[in-house]
């Protein structure tokens, strides 16, 4: 009996193993393959690719849009009638499904990297899918919902631009030595060409991308403005109900400079404050009155207001996460608030000296103070004795008798006009919505002394940036945050930006040629082997690179595909490697 020596001892590949089988379930050697990937697994890959982009952008929009959570929660509830936190089933399904497509492009990357054929498992193929139609399903209820928020986009890009830039480039650069090694490999010049155009063209597109970056904060740190005021936004409805007297106390704690409410009038003529068109969310009414608990708040008189209980709704649904926060002491104030009036909150004000800014909403046309709204809330605010300078009057109906009655008022337009329109119609002052105002715009106000407001500011984030614009006074619900934001987050000399952009690129130029090269010449001589080549002894076995063993087992596996036979018959003491005939013992 004849006995050979085996063509190659195969040793375990753990690694190997485990990432195309998670990938693909090819758990075993003789299932791998470093043949081309077919079309339909490159589509597979492509529609891999375009899922991990979508949820990247997804995420990136839930998290700057943590600014605005509780608007986000306020339209739901007008939607549904029911208050529910519904970002943290978005959230958590976002986290989920971004974790889970990270990871198959991970293994996608390292298939790609070790030579392996792409050969996603069905399995996988379905969770893609469904990745993928639950964030289109995503981005149309949210353009349907909620479109203006998108605008939060290209604002947070103003403060995060110029680090995501920077990480992108590390990213990219490093993803240079898969596709040299691609390329070096490849035998094909087409393929060639074509990869090495769309990696280049994609690295000069990040080269000359912060050509086209601009944020406020690249500016010289002498021409930072002051910082901006802060205003409670329903006082500090994080901390307190919103609207109520502790809530305004609250943000008085929190250094605030002024107030700023939504007021409705009651059927007997009392501004009081109050956000929502019914009392249902922020009160008892459907304990105290349950038959009109979806009425019109303005239909209930000012004695049936005051009998409702406005605290106890925050210890119940806790909004936003902090009950757990506040002391007993605290929880007991909160169980006793009640609805505050207009001019609760003005006398309280005056005391403090801080301004007030107010949203009116006009009764129904079967309300007693339809056509007279202006003229109770008017008269409210010059019997509170507050000093006129501090309030800032937004109602836009006869400006022109408010004016002769109480030409001390701030005059306030609650929409954007140029300041040329402003100075005409003698408005001193603007509140807008943040995404309403660019730098350009906020700076041309602040020149013709126009008293700019933007709200809601929540995040040290956008509060930084609209420091840096030079707004005068933000309105925010977490004045408490904001307080702790003595200095914007970051700001640069545009010399230093200049120089740490042109010094990343030059860094990742010579990272990615240096790459090029080393892959080039490792992979040099090895596109000639051919099976007269190979040495077929033990010990060139053991010396054999990874390169080697690669074309060694293929080697194998092209004598089985010619009818030789299977692997298990080429171990054999029987068979004869060199004539392909068996051994007759």
């Amino acid at each position: 009996m004849v006995k050979h020596q085996p063509l190659q001892v195969y040793e375990r590949q753990l690694c190997l193993s485990c990432i195309t089988g998670i990938y693909g379930c090819r758990w075993k050697r003789y299932q791998r393959s470093h043949d081309d990937t077919t079309k339909w697994e490159l589509l597979w890959s492509l529609i891999l690719l375009l899922t991990f982009c979508g949820l990247l952008v997804w995420s990136y929009f839930w998290l700057e849009a943590r600014n605005d959570y509780n608007e986000f929660n306020w339209f739901l509830y007008n939607r549904s009638g029911e208050w529910s936190d519904g970002t943290v089933p978005i959230l958590a399904t976002t986290a989920a499904g971004l974790t889970y497509i990270t990871f198959l492009m991970v293994l996608a990357v390292c298939h790609v990297a070790l030579g392996q054929q792409l050969n996603l498992h069905w399995l996988h193929k379905i969770g893609v899918t469904a990745a993928l139609l639950t964030t289109i399903v995503g981005v149309i209820s949210v353009n349907q919902t909620w479109g203006r928020e998108w605008d939060v986009l290209p604002v947070s890009l103003q403060a995060t631009g110029p680090f995501l830039h920077v990480g992108a480039l590390a990213a990219i650069t490093a993803l240079s030595w898969i596709v040299a090694g691609q390329v070096a490999r490849a035998e094909k010049t087409l393929f060639q060409v074509v990869v090495m155009l769309l990696y280049l063209s994609l690295l000069l597109g990040l080269y000359v991308a912060p050509l086209y970056i601009t944020s406020p904060c690249i500016m010289e740190p002498t021409d930072l403005k002051p910082r901006p005021s802060v205003i409670g936004h329903q006082g500090a409805p994080t901390l307190a109900p919103e609207n109520t007297l502790w809530s305004f106390q609250r943000a008085l704690q929190m250094n605030v400079t002024g107030f700023e409410a939504d007021v409705a009038i009651s059927v007997d003529g009392v501004p009081f404050l109050m956000r929502d068109q019914t009392l249902q969310r922020t009160t008892d009414v459907h304990k105290v009155f349950p038959d009109r608990q979806t009425e019109d708040a303005s239909l209930f008189n000012w004695t049936d207001v005051q009998q409702l209980n406005a605290g106890q709704w925050f210890l119940k649904n806790d909004p936003f996460w902090t009950v757990h926060t506040l002391t007993p002491h605290e929880r007991s104030l909160i169980a006793n608030q009640s609805v505050c009036s207009l001019e609760q909150l003005l006398k309280l004000a005056s005391y403090h000296n801080s301004s007030v800014v107010f949203r009116l909403r006009r009764p129904p046309v079967d309300h007693p103070c339809h056509h007279s709204w202006i003229n109770h809330t008017l008269q409210t605010v010059l019997k509170s004795g507050v000093p006129q300078g501090l309030v800032m009057w937004t109602p836009s109906e006869d400006r022109g008798q408010v004016r002769r009655q109480a030409p001390g008022l701030i005059q306030t337009s609650l929409v954007k006009q140029s300041p040329e329109t402003l100075r005409e119609n003698e408005i001193r002052g603007l509140l807008l919505r943040y995404n309403q105002a660019n730098t350009k715009e906020i700076r041309d106000f602040t020149q013709r002394n126009v008293s700019l407001t933007l709200y809601t500011v929540n995040q040290p984030w956008l509060y930084s940036l609209l420091w840096c614009s030079g707004v005068s006074a933000v309105a925010s619900e977490a004045p408490q945050v904001l307080r702790k934001v003595p200095y914007p987050i970051w700001l640069l000399k545009p010399d230093q930006y200049c120089l740490m952009w042109v010094s990343a690129d030059v860094l990742s130029f010579a990272v990615v040629i240096g790459i090029f090269i080393f892959q080039k010449y490792r992979s040099s001589g090895m596109h000639s082997y051919n099976p007269e080549q190979i040495m077929l002894s033990a010990a060139a076995v053991r010396r054999s690179s990874p390169d080697l063993s690669v074309m060694k087992e293929k080697l194998i596996f092209s004598e089985v595909g010619n009818g030789v036979g299977g692997p298990e018959e080429m171990y054999t003491d029987d068979y004869d490697y060199y004539s392909h005939r068996g051994v007759r013992r």
